[in-house]
């Protein structure tokens, strides 16, 4: 190992974010169980590339300026 790399070696070190986030889940044991849950609720779909076809196939274009007179 290198003088350099002795010299500026922290093994303790962890910030206070990483300490937060320790506490938290020694705290809440079921905290990552929960986040991957709602995960999967808003997320983690699959997507109906079909639907996704027809909907933008259907979509009629919007003129330049919707709130004009029409002219």
């Amino acid at each position: 190992m290198s003088l350099l790399i002795k010299i500026f070696r922290r093994p303790d070190y962890s910030s206070d974010v990483t300490q937060f986030i320790d506490q938290l889940k020694t705290a809440q044991p079921d905290l990552e169980a929960r986040q991957r849950a709602g995960r999967a609720i808003w997320w983690d779909k699959s997507l109906d590339r079909q639907a996704q076809s027809e909907w933008k196939d259907a979509r009629v274009p919007q003129k330049p300026y919707v709130y004009g007179s029409g002219s």
